[in-house]
């Protein structure tokens, strides 16, 4: 691959959980970096991947708006830098019925994990497209395989990025750019709290190693293949997704996701 010194990574949702994971195996690589958040955290987590040798560039923006992705691609235009990875990693999640869900915070699922990432990958892939390289990894979900009963919402927008990701890197397979899609399952991050989810059996159960599914992910981008499923029981599950009934899935997600299923 040669050296990667002063090529420029940019990762979203990197202030904490897999995203703060890819972006320090990125400044252990070698990479610059430009990073992103809707929260303050952002500041810390470039301070910790500063300390590994690497220039940093830190924005805390809501990029659940198209604004919001516009904002952070001058931002990293401004950097002066091609951009030679680009890991979509922002997302959002929210438990409960759907009928008994805010709907604003309903909505700000879908624009974070669905709008505010294509619009963003629109800008800096045709970047990628004209120069003719690039590498984007995208953040999917095995919940996109599975109907998501108390997480509806989140699972259908994973559903969209896994479907969209296969769909993006088929239509770019002959410019140089790659697409890679890593699909996690349950990850020890921050994930479930934001998403009141931890009355949950799901919440309270035994989740992977975020920097597990990091080493995943980036060992996959960089290998060019399309997807990764990280974790073998993961692996199996979306197997059995594949052959079993949406009905039959939806009953099992409801016993994991039902609120009140684990008493804290």
């Amino acid at each position: 691959m040669g050296n990667p010194q002063n090529q420029l990574a940019v990762v979203t949702g990197a202030s904490s959980g897999i995203g703060l994971e890819l972006a320090k195996i990125a400044a252990e690589k070698g990479y610059d970096l430009v990073i992103a958040a809707d929260e303050d955290d952002i500041d810390l987590a470039a301070e910790i991947l500063r300390s590994i040798g690497v220039s940093v560039d830190a924005m805390q923006v809501d990029l659940s708006t198209k604004e919001g992705a516009a904002d952070f691609a001058r931002f990293i235009t401004d950097k002066g830098q091609p951009v030679d990875i680009l890991i979509a990693n922002a997302g959002r999640g929210l438990g409960k019925s759907f009928l008994d869900q805010d709907l604003n915070q309903a909505l700000d699922v879908v624009d974070t994990n669905v709008t505010g990432t294509i619009a963003l990958i629109h800008t800096v892939g045709n970047d990628m497209r004209a120069r003719g390289s690039g590498k984007i990894l995208i953040t999917g979900s095995i919940a996109g395989f599975i109907p998501g009963t108390y997480q509806a919402v989140y699972n259908g927008t994973k559903a969209f990025l896994n479907s969209f990701s296969f769909a993006l890197r088929h239509e770019l397979k002959d410019t140089g750019v790659s697409v890679t899609c890593l699909m996690p399952g349950a990850t020890e991050t921050r994930f479930f709290e934001r998403a009141d989810m931890l009355d949950t059996e799901v919440g309270q159960s035994e989740k992977d190693d975020p920097a597990d599914v990091a080493k995943a992910g980036f060992d996959a981008l960089m290998k060019n293949e399309g997807d990764i499923v990280a974790g073998w029981k993961n692996k199996l599950q979306t197997v059995m997704a594949n052959v079993t009934p949406a009905g039959v899935l939806a009953e099992q997600h409801a016993k994991m996701a039902a609120p009140g299923t684990t008493k804290r």
